[in-house]
């Protein structure tokens, strides 16, 4: 049975995603009890659509089953990755997002476990290790010769966030001595070359570094040249305590594919590859949107309702007391506000304004800091620039919203007023966005963490108290 025949216009994940959807309703409906005046439902429909189901996850890249698994409740995920080639329940645990990772590893039994640890690689093993529980990676350790055992403690020796815990040892070194004839001899005798190889690691006999020789620059030398004179000498190469997020910038900078780790004496590790490099720059753009939101982890998007409650509530609690004290403000005017009903009707353009001034002051400041575009030092400097651009926006738009206000009460006071707490709530705005990152930088915690809610807090009150303060003195 054949469900749809995919249209050339069609996304491919999409379309893949929603056959998966379809077909996994499909199967829920034929094994659902029948009703009274339905029959029993074939048990051969329900096998054939299960077969389809199967082969249609089979089609699919591991990265592609990771996104659809993420897309899938948790039931309906679950029966999907049991359809699944066990073959292939490494790579894509590899890929799928943390939380949904969590799920599917509950789910497994720990032999399972054991036996997907077993299939990877060092590096692959290194990356799903703290995601397993402890006693299975022993046991997956257990089984490895004592070479890859070694290589897998030392990557597991360093920090998630660190050049170290991503290292691929997979790589081609020569010596400088031979001639590029010889080189290519020894790789004919590769079955095939490590992913990613564009370029073979050079070193001396006691395993320092000394240069790096291209594919293309070999394959386009003389056969009798020797490697010392067709290497380049001049190497990006990383340190096993750098951060990973530097390492990613640097890739990203010099068009990097691959690039050394070196110890303090030069000597070669293991290597950095841009695979990993994408997902620690996806991973870290994926944290400042969360960061930003106050949001303390990546969530399943079908994750336990208490799962997500636990995740959200540290800042919803924040920002409860940040409205509170806002309201506090008002309630402080209330007399102003009975006297003149108009200026309830417009303080919420005062604050939205600004919180969105503040939102842009801080998005910009954020990125910065984690593009390393901006020392802390520089702070200053930035807060005088916003200031600027917070005046004129000021100007500019309180003198719209100031004549429209003086045109809808016939107040022309009411209208400075409005071009008077605009312009200093956009200032309060760009001196927050500007201090908050940099204040959680220097405490050397994520500038990004919580930022949106710190912000719209301070020009919700401020907004309010700019306003019906110059109110009360001017107007009443």
């Amino acid at each position: 049975m054949t469900l749809a025949v995919t249209p050339q216009s069609a996304d491919r994940l999409q379309y893949s995603l929603q056959l998966v959807q379809r077909l996994i309703e499909r199967q829920r409906e034929l094994e659902a009890p029948p009703r009274s005046d339905d029959g029993e439902p074939g048990a051969a429909s329900a096998r054939e659509n299960l077969a389809e189901l199967r082969d249609k996850l089979a089609q699919l890249h591991p990265a592609d089953i990771a996104r659809v698994l993420e897309a899938l409740p948790l039931e309906d995920r679950l029966l999907a990755w049991r359809l699944i080639e066990p073959l292939r329940d490494g790579a894509i645990l590899l890929e799928v997002s943390d939380a949904v990772l969590e799920s599917l590893v509950e789910a497994m039994a720990p032999g399972q476990l054991v036996a997907i640890l077993a299939a990877l690689d060092t590096d692959d093993m290194a990356e799903l290790a703290p995601h397993l529980p402890r006693h299975v990676v022993y046991e997956a350790m257990g089984r490895l010769d004592e070479e890859a055992r070694g290589q897998l403690q030392e990557v597991l020796s360093y920090e998630e966030d660190r050049v170290g815990a991503l290292m691929d040892f997979e790589l081609v070194k020569i010596r400088a001595d031979v001639s590029c004839e010889v080189v290519l001899r020894y790789l004919r005798r590769f079955d095939e070359l490590p992913n990613q190889t564009d370029k073979i690691f050079v070193t001396d006999e006691a395993g320092r570094l000394r240069g790096v020789l291209p594919i293309r620059k070999l394959l386009v030398s003389d056969p009798e040249a020797m490697v010392a004179d067709a290497m380049a000498t001049e190497v990006v190469s990383f340190h096993p305590d750098e951060p990973a997020l530097d390492a990613a910038q640097a890739f990203e900078r010099y068009d990097l594919v691959t690039a050394p780790v070196v110890d303090e004496r030069g000597a070669l590790l293991g290597r950095l590859t841009v695979d990993a490099m994408v997902d620690v720059i996806r991973e870290e753009g994926d944290s400042e949107v969360l960061n930003l939101a106050g949001l303390k982890e990546e969530e399943d998007l079908f994750a336990p309702v208490m799962d997500s409650v636990r995740n959200r509530w540290a800042w919803l609690a924040i920002n409860l007391c940040t409205a509170f004290f806002a309201s506090r403000v008002i309630g402080a005017f209330e007399h102003s506000i009975a006297q003149l009903v108009a200026l309830a009707a417009l303080m919420p353009i005062v604050a939205g304004i600004g919180g969105n001034s503040g939102n842009q002051t801080i998005t910009m400041i954020v990125r910065a800091l984690a593009m390393g575009q901006m020392r802390t030092g520089q702070a200053g400097r930035l807060w005088r620039k916003e200031l600027g651009v917070s005046v004129i926006n000021g100007m500019v738009w309180g003198s719209v919203i100031g004549a429209v206000a003086w045109l809808l009460y016939g107040n022309v006071s009411l209208g400075l007023v409005m071009l008077a707490a605009m312009t200093l709530n956009l200032m309060l705005a760009a001196t927050m966005g500007v201090l908050i990152p940099t204040l959680m930088q220097k405490l050397g915690k994520d500038p990004a963490l919580g930022s949106s809610v710190l912000i719209t807090a301070c020009t919700d009150s401020g907004g309010f108290l700019i306003f019906l303060g110059l109110a009360t003195l001017f107007l009443l």
